[in-house]
């Protein structure tokens, strides 16, 4: 390990030391997110001694990178599945094939990406750090939204999106806690609640968000054309997500400058464990950088492949769009974060793990669902944050039940399971719903035919 750090210092420019985080290891971990830490869990040592004989320093520091980069993870073993999938996309495999092994290829790519921008965070400094994590946090779901808007598929980037809160709120943090409760019988569990509680005031203002231009067909009067519906519900989107953007850039500045402190709770039961060692680079900062742009490539190739291969997968295994899109993408898509969540739970760090389930449940609200608005709205796509009733209805219960569940600040395997069962109970919602959506672009699907039930019952009423 000492041959790479000191690679990576050569490579920026100082040979004596190698490169830690600006100031103190403490201080790295303030800039270190949840999502880092839980996907550290995932990790393991490389081995660079047969590395360290090779005499070509260019091509010993291009062996060591290779090392840590792709053989530094316990999800190695799913990286042969990226070829698999560009390979069968140009020898003909049918295409379900084609999805399958693109989702498993982007499994491991999201734990690497998350890596490699813990590894910039040593040269950029932890408030840096941070914001880079914030960004790419959930590169994956933005990748997939912005490449199914350029192919109009609104419903699939709806779809994926919800799911991935409702994954976030439900599974990982249900899991998460009925394994640390099973796990710590014996232990109280308890967690700080000034985190979630800042989580759950964002998520709530999103799904406001989301309820109002849904409302809009609801309170319209019977005469009125569904194109004005559709008008303002589409401009109440838009102006909602500059709002949403905005609410998160306060969120970023509140976590990573004013109230830093709330945020790195899950760092205090470190501060006695003797295995926590002082962390280094093991990677130079512009090789981080290009293994970054090289991933997010291949993240952006194999979400094509998704895009496209999605519906014929629906009908090939006789699945809607709806579940696949809502429940499997989320599940395998962040695999390796839900792992390192459940993980840490089973040590009864839940800090970490609330940080992960809700923390990225908060980035995708009120920043990735309203800059896919914002996209769709350059490209000239008309998608609102109307995700219909039953979609937004399974999300405002998921928010509120979960808000309910860590209300008291502890925790126990009871509390994990409801939310599981809540998410299998959903999950088997969107199995059996069968319905086509009539317009593929998203906006007031399903609100028509509602209204004239609800206004065709009213007048029976009101006539007897």
């Amino acid at each position: 390990m000492a041959g790479i750090e000191q690679w990576s210092a050569a490579e920026n420019g100082n040979g004596n030391a190698p490169v830690t985080a600006k100031g103190s290891s403490r201080e790295l971990r303030h800039g270190r997110t949840a999502h880092n830490m839980s996907s550290s869990s995932l990790r393991k040592k490389s081995d660079l001694r047969v590395i360290q004989k090779v005499p070509y320093k260019g091509l010993k520091d291009f062996l060591a990178n290779l090392q840590e980069v792709i053989l530094g993870t316990k999800l190695a073993i799913l990286f042969p599945a990226i070829p698999a999938a560009i390979i069968g996309t140009y020898c003909g495999f049918s295409q379900p094939w084609i999805f399958g092994l693109s989702l498993l290829g982007l499994t491991p790519l999201a734990e690497r990406v998350s890596f490699l921008t813990e590894q910039l965070a040593f040269y950029t400094g932890p408030t840096l750090g941070g914001l880079l994590n914030a960004t790419c946090g959930n590169a994956t779901e933005l990748i997939i939204a912005i490449l199914a808007l350029t192919n109009n598929k609104v419903a699939v980037v709806k779809y994926s999106l919800l799911g991935s809160i409702l994954s976030n709120l439900l599974l990982v943090l249900g899991t998460s806690l009925f394994c640390g409760g099973i796990a710590n019988l014996r232990r109280e569990q308890r967690f700080d609640r000034k985190q979630a509680d800042v989580n759950f005031f964002l998520l709530l203002m999103g799904l406001l968000c989301h309820l109002l231009p849904m409302l809009l067909g609801y309170v319209a009067h019977e005469g009125t054309p569904a194109a004005v519906i559709s008008d303002m519900s589409l401009n109440l989107s838009r102006a909602s997500s500059i709002v949403m953007l905005m609410s998160y850039i306060a969120y970023l500045v509140f976590q990573l400058w004013t109230h830093r402190q709330l945020f790195d709770a899950q760092d205090q039961e470190d501060e006695y464990d003797d295995s926590v060692e002082e962390e280094t680079a093991v990677i130079g900062f512009w090789s981080g950088f290009s293994w970054l742009v090289g991933m997010t490539l291949v993240i952006a190739l194999l979400s094509e492949y998704v895009v496209a291969t999605i519906e014929n997968a629906s009908e090939t295994w006789g699945l809607s769009v709806s579940f696949i899109s809502i429940i499997l993408l989320p599940i395998v898509g962040n695999a390796a974060e839900h792992a390192g969540a459940i993980i840490f739970a089973f040590k009864n760090k839940l800090d970490i793990s609330l940080g992960v389930a809700l923390g990225s449940a908060t980035q995708i609200g009120l920043f990735v669902v309203p800059l896919t608005i914002i996209v769709a709205w350059i490209l000239g796509i008309n998608m609102d944050l109307n995700f219909n009733l039953l979609e937004t209805g399974s999300l405002a219960l998921s928010i509120i039940i979960t808000a309910f569940t860590l209300q008291d600040g502890t925790s126990h395997y009871m509390k994990g399971l409801v939310l599981l069962l809540c998410y299998i109970i959903i999950a088997i919602c969107f199995f059996v719903d069968k319905i086509p959506q009539k317009q593929p672009n998203g906006v007031q699907m399903g609100f028509q035919p509602m209204n004239n039930i609800v206004n065709a019952i009213g007048k029976r009423v009101f006539s007897s």
